[in-house]
């Protein structure tokens, strides 16, 4: 007969392994800021010649063009459209449903 697996025993092993694994970080951080690393003394960077410092190149100076003005364009004014007025149309009013009086007991 072949073993059928059981889901709820593979979320227990799923969370006991999730618990396990969260300590050792835990405990591993600890332990590293718990370690006091020794001074290492600075190493001493030989000195470098110094770099002659080169001219700036000059470039020659280009004039700006100039631009002629050009005028302004006149565009043709257009007469206003004058729209026909519509005329306002009347809501005819609908009487209001009276409601029967009850008789007080």
């Amino acid at each position: 007969m072949a073993y059928q697996h059981n889901p709820c025993f593979f979320l227990l092993l799923l969370i006991a392994l999730s618990l396990a694994s969260n300590y050792v970080i835990q405990a591993e951080a600890r332990h590293l800021l718990e370690i006091t690393l020794p001074e290492l003394p600075k190493p001493e960077l030989p000195h470098l010649p110094e770099i002659p410092i080169l001219p700036k190149p000059e470039f020659p100076q280009i004039p700006k063009p100039e631009l002629p003005e050009l005028p302004k364009p006149e565009f043709p004014t257009f007469p206003k459209l004058e729209l026909p007025t519509l005329p306002k149309f009347k809501i005819p009013s609908i009487p209001k449903p009276e409601l029967p009086t009850l008789p007080k007991p």
